[in-house]
């Protein structure tokens, strides 16, 4: 498609609103599409002009003295995309990834109901409004646990049984990258040895711990407990609120691998079935049946984990309101503590976009109603949204919401999504993220993306943790 501004500066907020609308096109500033748009200033007179295929429309708008013209001309660009497409986002014109953590900013400028009233004046609809505020209180609970030299460590084990076709994460299928898990898994403990060195020179307060991917249960037994006991040996855990790994494929849970997470005290982890659907599961290439999940959940339950979650993802290829609702109601049924529901994010390195481009965007009413089922559900089998946060390119540009039983809340998601304090991290595509608890100023250290880079040049990676210690010091 083709996106001109004329004669303005707020070519970013139009990029983000046209994107809304059609999130698979490849903006261009010029050229002969199918899809245009024009938005033109001249002086406080604002016009916005587009083609869809056959379909045209234009809108004015006159702002007056001292207006937030950037504003102003989203709105107005919304409007029209609206009315042409028939299409109405329900975040309006917000295309934040954190709504709460904006949500808490007005709510501290304007206080609750102005801040309300600033979302519904972004066009966002009622019912989010109330869900970005209910997120917002919950994660403020949450957040005011932080103290100032707190911080928490993310692991990274990139590697899955098999690659799902949604799936953009850096995470090698064991098919193709066997070979590669016990020489990272060796590398991985040397580097926590030194990013626990970096930590406790500094006196910082490690107050979560999320393994995550990728499957970390896709480890083996003797793997897993390798990297549990560097954690446990390396790191100062005397102040630790939460201990999560992820065993999100139900085709990795063994008792074997569950036990080792019980030696070493993991108190949460995610048993992620995505849907409840097996002829959903073999569309999208997950290879496991609902059966799985069943038996792996009830033997997490029976091994004694008590705090078990389950992530859900709307708007799979195959998946139907009535399926959906069934994944919704079967997590449920079974006790999960918590409930992650993820929209489906449309994400150029995933198979589905890049082998699959004519992915039906009608989807998106579908995707908006299911996300609407499970807020009703969730809600009244008393789960609260405790966490928030959306995705570019999302199916309907919704939201994923973290929803769980009073006092199963994940600590860690609220911490990293909120940034409120420095997440030190280890692993291959890991990103440690430094933040400075009196400016609020945040640096990132890369970690090599993929595991063959990570092999490679250990050393460039040990090399990098020294920023941690210039951060803190200089």
């Amino acid at each position: 498609m083709v996106l001109k501004d004329i004669n303005h500066s707020f070519g970013y907020h139009t990029r983000k609103i046209v994107t809304m609308f059609f999130p698979l096109e490849k903006i261009r500033s010029d050229g002969n599409e199918q899809i245009e748009v024009i938005t033109k200033q001249d002086n406080y007179e604002l016009t916005v002009s587009a083609r869809v295929f056959e379909k045209t429309a234009c809108a004015s708008y006159t702002a007056k003295a001292g207006e937030d013209m950037a504003r102003a001309m989203s709105l107005l660009l919304f409007r029209l995309l609206c009315d042409l497409t028939g299409f109405v986002p329900q975040w309006g014109i917000l295309y934040g990834v954190r709504p709460a953590r904006l949500m808490h900013a007005k709510t501290e400028e304007l206080g609750e109901e102005g801040a309300k009233r600033f979302f519904l004046e972004s066009l966002v609809t009622p019912e989010k409004t109330e869900l970005a505020f209910d997120v917002m209180k919950s994660e403020n609970k949450i957040i005011a646990l932080s103290q100032r030299n707190s911080y928490s460590l993310y692991v990274s084990i990139p590697f899955c049984p098999s690659r799902c076709s949604y799936c953009s994460f850096v995470s090698h299928s064991i098919e193709n990258a066997s070979e590669l898990i016990q020489p990272y898994c060796d590398l991985l403990v040397k580097e926590l040895k030194e990013t626990a060195k970096a930590a406790s020179a500094l006196g910082l307060r490690l107050e979560t711990v999320y393994f995550g991917g990728g499957t970390p249960t896709t480890l083996s037994a003797f793997q897993l407990d390798s990297i549990l006991s560097a954690v446990e040996s390396y790191f100062d855990l005397s102040h630790l609120r939460e201990f999560t790994v992820e065993a999100g494929r139900p085709d990795t849970v063994t008792e074997e691998k569950l036990s080792v997470l019980l030696k070493h005290n993991v108190s949460r982890i995610s048993i992620n079935p995505q849907t409840f659907s097996d002829e959903v599961l073999k569309l999208i290439g997950r290879r496991h049946t609902v059966e799985q999940t069943y038996k792996a959940y009830e033997l997490a339950e029976k091994l004694g984990f008590n705090n078990i979650n389950m992530d859900l993802i709307a708007g799979l290829s195959g998946d139907t309101l009535k399926t959906f609702e069934n994944s919704v109601n079967c997590a449920v049924s079974l006790g999960a503590k918590s409930i992650t529901v993820h929209n489906l994010a449309l994400k150029s390195g995933a198979f589905l976009v890049t082998e699959n481009e004519n992915y039906e965007l009608s989807k998106r009413a579908l995707a908006g109603n299911m996300i609407d089922y499970s807020y009703l559900k969730l809600k009244n089998e008393g789960y609260k949204p405790y966490y928030m946060y959306r995705q570019s390119k999302s199916l309907g540009n919704l939201e994923n919401t973290g929803w769980c039983k009073e006092g199963f809340d994940c600590l860690y998601n609220v911490f990293m999504m909120d940034e409120t304090h420095t997440v030190l991290s280890a692993g291959a595509g890991a990103v440690t993220k430094l933040k400075n608890p009196d400016t609020g100023h945040i640096e990132r250290i890369y970690n090599y993306k993929y595991p063959y880079e990570y092999l490679n040049d250990f050393e460039g990676i040990i090399a990098r943790k020294q920023g941690i210690y210039s951060f803190f010091t200089e």
